[in-house]
C-alpha cells in the first residue's frame, strides 16, 4: 500500500523495504478497495487449487464471485454393467469433472443464478469497479448526517434485536442494460436515507428498493464510492423504519453479533443469522489492495451485501460485504464487514458533497504491535518516515512511540486511523511523541490527500 497507509505485512510475510523515495507502500491506515464484481451476493474469495502440471498457486487469494449455486452434471447409470466397471466410470468421470472445475474457478470463471420464482435475470457485472451509476440523482447537501448512538442497556434477545432491525433491512434491486443486480441494504434516517454497497447499484439505470413490509419504492442517487464500496440512496418517504447505527469501535473479539439479508436474492429475504466477531480490524489482501474489516463467523451468503451486521444491543456495526471460501479446503465462518466508524466518514462525506473526500496523509508506517513505555504508557512505534511527507516536516523519525494524536490517547494503530479520519487535507495534527526517554510535541500540517493503492 502506499506510504499513506499504516503498516500492513503481505500474505507471505515478506515485509516491502522501503526506499527513501517516499513511495513506501506501507503506512495505513484504512483504506476500503472496490469489491471486484458486483452480484446478488457477497463477494466469495476462492483459494486456487493445484493442478497436475500447473506451477504451484501465489499466497495471494483469488476471487471469484458466485452469483448462485452450482449443480453437478447428472449421472446415467446403465443396468447390466458390472459393478467394478461402474466404479471406474463414476471415478473417472469425477476427477475430470473436478479438473474442469478446478480449471474454471482459476481462470475466473462465474455463474449466474435465475430464482426459480421469477422470471428476473441477476446478473453480476465483471467490471463493477469501472462502472458509472446512472441511476437519477437527488440532491446532496441538504443537511442529513449519520450518527453513531452509544449502546445503551443491556443486551437483547434475539427476537428483540430482529423486531428491531428487520424492519429497516431492504432488498434492493438495480436495473442493469441486461437483467438486475439484487442485494440488500438498510434504512438510516427516517426520512428514506439507504446505505448499501456501491458493487449493487454499479452500472445501473434504474433501482428500486423493497421494504420488509412489502412496499416498493422508486430509490433515487446521492453518491457513491466504488474505491470503498459504499453508496447511499434516498427513497422519497418520510416516517420510515430505520436502524440505529452503533461504534464498531467498542467491539471486542467475542462479543455477539448478528446479520440480516437477502441470501439468494428476493426468496430467501429477511434471513437472521448469529455469530460472533472472530477478530477486529483484520487486514485482508484481495489481488493488490488492503481492506481493513471486521471478520465474523456469523453465515453470509449470496444476497447479503450491504446488510447490516449488529451488535447485541440491536445497533449497525458493520455492513457485510464478502466471505472467504476455499475449493480446495473447508473453510467455514470466515466472512467480513465494513467497520460503521469507518462508513460514518464515507456516508457522511457523501451526504455533504456528493463523493468521499481523501483523507489527509501522515506519512508514517506503523508497526504492527503496540509498544510499551518504561513508565507504563502503551503507543505505537513509528517503523519508517516518508520523506517529505508531513510527519516529516515536523521532525517525527523512526523509532519514535506516537502516544496520542489530535489530544486523543493512541494505544493501538487502529486508534491512529480513527483520528486521522476526523481530520481534512489543511488541517494541523498535534501529536505527542515519546523518544530517547522524553516526550515531545510535534505538530502535522496535512496537506496532502492519501493515495489509493495499487492493483498489483
Amino acid at each position: 500500500m502506499n506510504d499513506q497507509y499504516l503498516k500492513i505485512e503481505p500474505l507471505d510475510g515478506q515485509a516491502p523495504v522501503p526506499d527513501g523515495s517516499g513511495d513506501d507502500p506501507r503506512e495505513v491506515v484504512e483504506y476500503y478497495p472496490p469489491l471486484p464484481r458486483p452480484q446478488e451476493v457477497v463477494e466469495v474469495y476462492v483459494q486456487p487449487r493445484r493442478l497436475p502440471g500447473r506451477a504451484e498457486p501465489s499466497a495471494s487469494v483469488n476471487i471469484i464471485p458466485v452469483v448462485g449455486p452450482v449443480s453437478a452434471p447428472a449421472i446415467s447409470q446403465r443396468r447390466g454393467r458390472g459393478k467394478r466397471g461402474l466404479w471406474i466410470f463414476l471415478i473417472c468421470l469425477a476427477v475430470a469433472g473436478g479438473l474442469a472445475v478446478g480449471a474454471f474457478f482459476l481462470n475466473g470463471g462465474f455463474f449466474y443464478f435465475n430464482p426459480s420464482s421469477s422470471g428476473e435475470e441477476y446478473l453480476q457485472n465483471e467490471d463493477w469497479d469501472q462502472e458509472e451509476v446512472s441511476i437519477e440523482t437527488y440532491p446532496y447537501g441538504q443537511g442529513a448526517v449519520m450518527e453513531l448512538a452509544a449502546a445503551k442497556g443491556g443486551a437483547l434477545t434475539i427476537q428483540e434485536i430482529y423486531r428491531r432491525v428487520n424492519p429497516a433491512v431492504v432488498t434492493v434491486i438495480a436495473q442493469l442494460d441486461r437483467g438486475a443486480s439484487v442485494g440488500t441494504g438498510m434504512i438510516f434516517r427516517e426520512d428514506g436515507y439507504v446505505l448499501t454497497n456501491y458493487h449493487v447499484v454499479a452500472g445501473s439505470h434504474d433501482c428500486s428498493v423493497t421494504l420488509a413490509s412489502g412496499r416498493t419504492y422508486e430509490a433515487l442517487y446521492v453518491g457513491g464510492d466504488s474505491g470503498n464500496d459504499v453508496a447511499v440512496l434516498k427513497l422519497e418517504a418520510t416516517g420510515l423504519p430505520a436502524a440505529e447505527m452503533g461504534d464498531s469501535d467498542a467491539l471486542t473479539v467475542g462479543d455477539t453479533v448478528y446479520a440480516i439479508g437477502n441470501p439468494l436474492g428476493v426468496e430467501l429475504r429477511g434471513t437472521l443469522t448469529d455469530g460472533i466477531v472472530s477478530a477486529i480490524n483484520r487486514d485482508v489482501d484481495v489481488s493488490g489492495r488492503i481492506m481493513t474489516l471486521i471478520q465474523t463467523n456469523a453465515a453470509l451468503n449470496e444476497g447479503n451485501s450491504g446488510g447490516p451486521l449488529i451488535n447485541a444491543y440491536g445497533q449497525v456495526v458493520g455492513v457485510n460485504t464478502i466471505k472467504m471460501m476455499s475449493f480446495s479446503s473447508n473453510v467455514e465462518g470466515l466472512g467480513f464487514a465494513l467497520p460503521m466508524r469507518s462508513v460514518q466518514k464515507m456516508v457522511n462525506d457523501i451526504l455533504e458533497s456528493g463523493q468521499v473526500l481523501p483523507e489527509p496523509r501522515l506519512g508514517v508506517t506503523i508497526l504492527d504491535m503496540p509498544k510499551l513505555l518504561p513508565d507504563g504508557t502503551q503507543g505505537v512505534e513509528v517503523q519508517d518516515v516518508s520523506i517529505g511527507s508531513a510527519a516529516d516536516r515536523a521532525g517525527v523519525k523512526d523509532g519514535d512511540v506516537i502516544v496520542s494524536a489530535g489530544g486523543q490517547a493512541v494505544t493501538e494503530r487502529h486508534m491512529l486511523m480513527n483520528v486521522r479520519r476526523q481530520f481534512r487535507i489543511g488541517d494541523d495534527l498535534p501529536v505527542k511523541l515519546w523518544r530517547d526517554g522524553e516526550y515531545l510535541e510535534v505538530v502535522l500540517h496535512l496537506d496532502e490527500a492519501v493515495k489509493e493503492l495499487p492493483a498489483e
